[in-house]
């Protein structure tokens, strides 16, 4: 707790993992209190280890394509370049669908 002040100073956001110590009344009023932007564990999504939609769909998308390349990166600088030329490929619409499934 001695270094969560400083952490939400410097524009930190404390993401709940939905560990048993997260939902304690106690640690859910000192996060509505002391946190800027918290969001109380009534309201985040179940079993969703953060609000990012690329997690639950364009990655898939982005496997499915990869796993369409001959050939397989050989060093992380390779596979880099493979992964933003799908990146720069994939279609906005599936970026737009994943926001949108996630809003659900």
């Amino acid at each position: 707790m001695e270094d969560t002040p400083a952490l939400l100073e410097n524009n930190c956001v404390f993401q709940q993992d939905d560990a048993p110590a997260h939902g304690v009344m106690q640690t859910q009023q000192w996060l509505g209190e002391h946190g800027p932007s918290f969001i109380d564990n009534d309201s985040w999504p179940p079993n969703s280890p953060d609000l990012n939609p690329l997690d639950y769909c364009t990655w898939g998308a982005m496997l499915e394509e990869f796993n369409k390349f001959n050939s397989k990166s050989q060093n992380t600088s390779e596979l880099k370049i493979v992964l933003q030329m799908i990146w720069d490929k994939l279609p906005d619409e599936t970026i737009r669908k994943a926001t949108i499934g996630f809003r659900k």
